[in-house]
């Protein structure tokens, strides 16, 4: 796929597909009103979403307190 910055586009081109981006609507493009393609702005996943697809760990995490001395003879 070939990819281009927005910078690189005409200023037209790039107001419309500010306007798409900043109200989510898809545009269409047409030719002799013929839909020709489909500009859509990509939609973030918040952090949750994107969690909530991943696969849970099967692996035990390592006991990073093991080496450590115990605190209850620490005085603060």
């Amino acid at each position: 796929m070939t990819q281009i910055t927005l910078s690189e586009l005409p200023q037209t081109v790039q107001t419309l597909i500010n306007q798409a981006k900043k109200t989510g609507e898809p545009l269409t493009i047409t030719e002799n009103g013929i839909p020709l393609a489909i500009i859509s702005p990509i939609k973030k996943k918040s952090l949750l979403q994107t969690l909530s697809t991943l696969e849970p760990l099967d692996e035990d995490f390592a006991d990073v307190d093991a080496e450590l001395l115990p605190l209850d003879d620490i005085e603060f």
